[in-house]
């Protein structure tokens, strides 16, 4: 393949995944919009539906270093499309099961697709320098607001027209086992480090596979540590609006389906523009400082911090200031997340890449994955506003100061792996 074919391919692959993670969190996360038809159904408390949503993250957190570890010695664009067919199997049978018990079992089995992401951004790495990774991630995570919204409008508006909400699960089951066929046949792997600019004009850059010498090198790096912390943290807020925002607003600020739509439709598209913003923001800064990404994570967290917390103690009359603050806190709410994906690349070497954040992901989930029955638990004793209000912002606080940490350490990793690149590519000359 030409360089200009290949570089053009290279966006055929970043379409093809796109639609992919779109589809895959439109199936994940339409669950929230559900949780009032669901609950009725199944006639259950906020702490059982809190668990339905917390055994599908225990079983994706368990899962995410086998992912991992098969990622990087294995070939990564077959195991995606494993991936795409496992979603569409576990939506199926959620959608069959009449039972609560058998539902919490089928909702859990979805979790095993959903640590399937480390290997598509390591692939994805693999086709795009470090000078441009933080925006394409940034546009591959524009997939997860705009799946959210698009579950929102499933659930709200297409599910009563067909019936109920298993016959969703139905349509996005099936597009599952397509996505799976298209992966399998339409995306090529890549070899490991082949973007690495040490690399640059060079045909062959070795075959680096997986190995335990550098799986524990990872460890080692002290910005893997902040990372790990701040991931710890950071996904708490992202699964209680999640799994509970549409029940606060229904339930607490009195909205109906339609009202709900009008507002968080627009919150969610400025949100998903928070991912390309920040992913853009970081590239720029990164080229200036290593520190760059870390600096635009940290503003995201405590500015998103600040305003949620205004959001939230608007008085219920006041939609509007409602409307406008959530609208200000979507901007910032994303703004770390492709830039700490792209810093976990920033300072690990290609064979353990997928490890790598796999690690981070299971010390998220092994966290996060309490956060909805603690949630539910909360909204019991107290309300939802207070479980949203004190779960975000405690969560928010800590991350600020997690990447406070990361700024001391990130010079030394990022120069640490580009030695050490550059002395792999000296050796193949």
């Amino acid at each position: 393949m030409s360089k200009e074919k290949a570089s053009r391919y290279r966006w055929v692959v970043v379409v093809i995944f796109f639609f992919f993670m779109l589809l895959h969190q439109t199936d994940r996360l339409m669950i929230g919009s559900m949780q009032e038809p669901v609950m009725k159904e199944f006639m259950l408390t906020d702490f059982q539906w809190g668990l339905i949503n917390t055994g599908a993250l225990v079983v994706s957190t368990v899962l995410y270093p086998i992912w991992g570890y098969l990622y990087d010695r294995y070939a990564r664009a077959k195991l995606l499309a494993l991936a795409s067919f496992i979603w569409g199997a576990t939506t199926w049978l959620s959608a069959i099961v009449r039972t609560y018990p058998q539902f919490l079992v089928t909702r859990a089995s979805t979790g095993i697709d959903d640590s399937s992401y480390p290997g598509l951004y390591s692939l994805i790495a693999d086709y795009f320098g470090p000078e441009l990774r933080g925006k394409i991630y940034g546009i591959l995570q524009l997939a997860q607001p705009i799946g959210y919204l698009l579950g929102m409008i499933l659930a709200l508006m297409i599910a009563p027209l067909l019936g109920g909400w298993r016959s969703v699960f139905y349509l996005t089951g099936t597009l599952g086992l397509v996505i799976a066929v298209l992966i399998y046949f339409g995306v090529k792997e890549m070899p490991r480090g082949k973007a690495e600019p040490e690399f640059a004009g060079m045909d062959e850059v070795g075959q680096f596979h997986f190995n335990w010498h550098e799986a524990r090198e990872i460890f080692k790096k002290k910005t893997m540590w902040f990372v790990f912390l701040q991931g710890f943290a950071g996904v708490f807020p992202w699964n209680v609006i999640t799994y509970f925002f549409f029940g606060y607003l229904m339930r607490e600020r009195f909205y109906d389906n339609n009202s709900v739509l009008l507002t968080m439709a627009p919150v969610i598209l400025i949100l998903a523009s928070g991912y390309f913003i920040g992913g853009s923001i970081g590239d720029w800064f990164f080229k200036r400082t290593n520190k760059g990404r870390i600096i635009v994570s940290s503003a995201g967290v405590i500015l998103g911090a600040i305003f949620l917390f205004l959001a939230i103690n608007t008085p219920v009359e006041a939609r509007t200031q409602f409307f406008v603050l959530m609208c200000i806190t979507a901007i910032f709410m994303p703004l770390s997340s492709p830039n700490v994906i792209a810093t976990v690349y920033d300072v690990t070497v290609p064979e353990v890449r997928s490890t790598a954040q796999a690690v981070e992901y299971f010390v998220e989930n092994f966290g996060a994955a309490a956060a909805p029955a603690l949630a539910g638990y909360i909204a019991t004793v107290y309300n939802l506003q207070t479980a949203i209000l004190w779960i975000c912002i405690s969560a928010w606080i800590l991350c600020f100061f997690f990447y406070l940490g990361a700024i001391f350490t990130i010079d030394h990793d990022v120069h640490s792996l580009r030695a050490q690149m550059q002395a792999r590519a000296d050796a193949l000359k």
